[in-house]
């Protein structure tokens, strides 16, 4: 499931082709027919992301709203845009460009009064503009759940997956399995301060690095297999104390730490 920087990545780039000018919206599969016909002809006022789900406005109190799931996928080009190959839920056509979403878990018009009953429901958002840890210190600090599913809930952070959580962990030095309420506020805090760091880094450049230059081959042009330290490498030796990565099922989740580094 994309994390939360692809989606702004993504409200990026519909506002960056599409901003501003109206659009053609169709739906070659049928399934959203009815929607697209509510947005047809409308402009792109703006578009933006709260943790892993999409906004497009097309003003009026019009917006579609869009989450990825598992699945979901936008691909874009440039026009004229080929016959639709496959099961396209929405095609979007502005002057230059086009954009065909598949296999989106939602995807829906709704209201302003909607948006916000749906950003209400979500933790704070690293990547929003002057968003603080505050409310999923809250939440986490509450729980009985392990710090490990906590990361994950997207009520306590909006935005974080497997990966993010995976590494923030790891760059913590906090094991997956403590309490919530058992991670003090100075831990915490440091915590949330990385992951605002390292996700506005895969912000910036649409892929996740967390592995300092330290710990990889090359500083720059980071390969694929150097850009984390946990995620994904299980039975691989740790990049800092050597020892097993090791993995484990939590919440149907592959979850991955390093049990030397991560005792705390």
């Amino acid at each position: 499931m994309p994390e939360g920087h692809t989606l702004h990545r993504l409200a990026r780039e519909h506002h960056q082709r599409f901003g501003d000018h109206p659009l053609r919206v169709g739906s070659p599969q049928g399934r959203f027919a009815d929607g697209a016909a509510l947005l047809d002809g409308r402009v792109l006022a703006k578009a933006e992301a709260y943790g892993k789900h999409l906004f497009l406005d097309f003003a009026d109190d019009r917006w579609l709203h869009v989450h990825l799931g598992l699945y979901g996928k936008w691909a874009f080009g440039e026009l004229p845009a080929p016959a639709p190959q496959g099961q396209v839920r929405v095609r979007l056509e502005g002057n230059q460009s086009y954009a065909d979403l598949r296999g989106a878990t939602v995807c829906e018009v709704i209201t302003s009064a909607d948006k916000r009953a749906i950003e209400a429901r979500l933790g704070p958002d690293p990547l929003r503009r002057r968003t603080s840890g505050e409310n999923a210190w809250r939440r986490l600090s509450a729980s009985r759940s392990p710090v490990g599913l906590l990361l994950m809930n997207q009520e306590v952070v909006a935005g974080v997956g497997n990966v993010y959580r995976a590494e923030v962990l790891f760059r913590a030095g906090l094991s997956p399995f403590r309490e919530g309420r058992a991670v003090p506020r100075e831990v915490f805090d440091p915590l949330w301060h990385d992951l605002v760091t390292v996700m506005r880094a895969g912000l910036r450049v649409g892929r996740i690095i967390t592995t300092r230059p330290e710990h990889r081959p090359r500083a720059r042009d980071v390969a694929a297999e150097d850009a984390h330290y946990v995620y994904r490498r299980a039975g691989l030796p740790c990049r800092v104390c050597t020892q097993p990565v090791a993995t484990e099922v939590l919440a149907g989740r592959n979850l991955f730490w390093c049990p030397t580094c991560q005792s705390s």
